[in-house]
């Protein structure tokens, strides 16, 4: 069964995106000047709901990672950005979520296009994202600090005493990869903390995603960023992401992205055992209780896996509801699906946009068809087709077990698995049957049973009677092989700095 998409806009409207993308030939930026690669390869990047090429990519590889590298260590050994006083630090980094917000009609076009994405989620969810990190960050800057310790030490020189204290540094060049779903808030997330703590920072970002990383660097740059303190180097995976995590002058990796390919990044930046922080795949349990208000947890439920068209970490792709409501819960989030309407994210009316390429669309739509032959019944959806292959229209899988792949493996895409929750006993036992742990919902009215729930599932981030709330102020990461470290909060700082204890003898 084909997938029914007609394209009706497929064009930016701001004058800022079609002044963009009218310079096809986008160029990296390192140590402050935009370069093309060494090699002079480029990648085309394409509209993934129509196929056609929208601009071109320079294709960075080693040689390329050599050079950011280099210019980002300079920056960093001269101080032109640690150095600078905390104040100072936190008025750029305010300065780039005003630029942001003055450009947020073209990043969102831009977004939409490059991705795919629904317009509105970049301009009212994501983009808002990216400005609250820059801002939130700004503040962090002037919070960074040791502490005075008291210690037990009792070996010091006759009428002397003991000092002690500890100071948070600047961890120096970080790398940072990120990926194709939500590229611009993504992005924000590794920067705006890794500036904050007075470190230089090269970007890698998707390859398939790279036109609103490349305007990100020329807002930076417009907001007083020094040279080399921010970089961006383009190209694939295997090449530049793979240079820049074993590269020995790279004191941490920053990733998000699969579980697989953080395995990839681990190994490699084993050489000079520099830090690394992973946010990785998941396979969230949304869990609705029979006495959950079931006009909030029903469109909560389906937005909660078929936001962004499913491309979300933290999708709620596991849907457990307890058995006396099940039927109503499966027709009711089979109901929103089948009226979600297909198209270009640039159409006002688009609800569900392409998968990023063609690629990852036949995976889904490979997951779809193997849950089909193991048994499970595709209540309603499981279609693939639009210009490029890359439209799966919202799917939801009942008659499953756990032993599936379409219930234990992510997917990726617009895809829930409803099962039956026959005891609430085993709630938890269901919930936390699967390697990830990223994050879950849990919808009831009674607060008791969600705090117990939420003490009990194995996840980085448990909600009630929500999901998908962000905050920059809300750690988000992984139990499991969901990752390690966190994002956003406090914490996301923590990621960036070194501690350094002081003792002395006064």
């Amino acid at each position: 069964m084909n997938a029914v998409v007609e394209i009706k806009i497929d064009q930016p409207k701001t004058s800022g995106a079609q002044a963009f993308l009218r310079g096809r030939d986008k160029k990296m930026l390192i140590g402050g000047e935009w370069r093309d690669a060494v090699s002079g390869q480029r990648i085309d990047s394409r509209d993934p709901a129509t196929g056609k090429v929208i601009g071109t990519v320079p294709r960075g590889a080693k040689a390329d990672v050599d050079l950011a590298v280099k210019a980002a260590r300079e920056a960093f050994d001269k101080g032109v950005w640690r150095d600078k006083t905390p104040d100072e630090r936190g008025r750029i980094l305010w300065k780039i979520a005003e630029l942001i917000e003055a450009n947020i009609e073209e990043l969102s076009e831009l977004e939409t296009l490059d991705q795919g994405k629904p317009l509105f989620v970049g301009r009212w969810a994501e983009i808002p994202g990216a400005i609250g990190q820059f801002r939130y960050f700004a503040g962090q800057a002037s919070k960074i600090h040791g502490e005075t310790i008291p210690t037990s030490i009792n070996y010091q020189p006759p009428g002397k005493k003991i000092f002690a204290y500890t100071v948070k540094e600047p961890i120096g060049v970080v790398g940072a990869i990120t990926p194709w779903n939500s590229p611009l808030v993504l992005e924000a997330m590794k920067i705006a903390p890794c500036l904050a703590a007075g470190c230089s920072m090269i970007l890698k970002p998707a390859e398939d995603t790279s036109l609103t990383a490349i305007r990100l660097g020329e807002l930076i740059m417009e907001a007083g960023v020094p040279p080399g303190v921010f970089n961006v180097v383009t190209g694939l995976g295997p090449e530049a992401g793979q240079a820049l995590s074993e590269h020995h002058d790279v004191d941490k990796i920053a990733f998000t992205g699969s579980t697989a390919t953080g395995r990839k990044i681990l190994q490699a930046a084993g050489g000079n055992l520099k830090k690394v922080a992973l946010e990785l795949g998941g396979k969230s349990p949304s869990i609705i209780l029979a006495d959950a208000e079931m006009d909030i947890a029903i469109p909560g439920a389906a937005n909660a896996v078929f936001f962004n068209t499913g491309q979300v970490c933290v999708a709620g792709t596991r849907l457990y509801v307890e058995k006396k409501v099940f039927d109503k819960v499966v027709a009711g989030v089979a109901d929103i699906a089948k009226g979600m309407k297909l198209g270009h994210g640039l159409d006002p009316a688009t609800q569900i946009g392409p998968i990023v390429n063609k690629m990852q669309a036949d995976k889904i739509k490979g997951y779809i068809d193997g849950g089909r032959a193991a048994g499970a019944e595709i209540v309603c959806g499981g279609a693939q087709g639009g210009p490029a292959g890359t439209f799966i229209t919202p799917t939801v899988v009942a008659k499953t077990d756990h032993k599936m792949k379409i219930v234990q493996e992510e997917i990726f895409g617009p895809v829930v698995v409803a099962m039956p929750i026959d005891s609430l006993d085993d709630v938890p036992r269901l919930a936390n049957d699967t390697h990830y742990g990223l994050a879950a919902s849990v919808w009831t009215q009674d607060l008791s049973k969600a705090t117990r729930y939420a003490s009990a599932i194995k996840a980085g981030t448990v909600w009630v009677n929500c999901h998908l709330m962000f905050d920059a102020s809300l750690p988000i990461g992984g139990y499991k092989e969901s990752g390690w470290s966190r994002d956003s909060g406090t914490q996301a700082v923590d990621n960036y700095l070194e501690t350094k204890t002081v003792c002395m003898v006064v």
